[in-house]
């Protein structure tokens, strides 16, 4: 079971990661986030919002990962993969 949860770990996480620097390569190629007016007054630095960007847009891949996942099960499958 444990060899399971991990490989299905690996699965999900691994192409989101990629699919994640991917798109935040084409996101802050088109917005930078140091011309952002209300960022400078708040004292976040660029190098915090390219890490939020990245962690972010991670999450929202791993969840498409996951999903996509589940809904390879088919109906003739015993258990679901997770």
């Amino acid at each position: 079971m444990r060899g399971t949860m991990r490989r299905l770990a690996m699965t999900v996480l691994w192409p989101s990661f990629v699919a994640a620097a991917l798109a935040e390569g084409c996101v802050f190629s088109v917005f930078d986030p140091a011309d952002l007016a209300y960022l400078a007054e708040s004292g976040i630095t660029p190098t915090a919002v390219y890490s939020v960007g990245f962690f972010a847009l991670w999450s929202l891949c791993a969840l498409s990962s996951l999903l996509t996942m589940y809904l390879v099960v088919t109906p003739a499958d015993q258990k679901a993969p997770f």
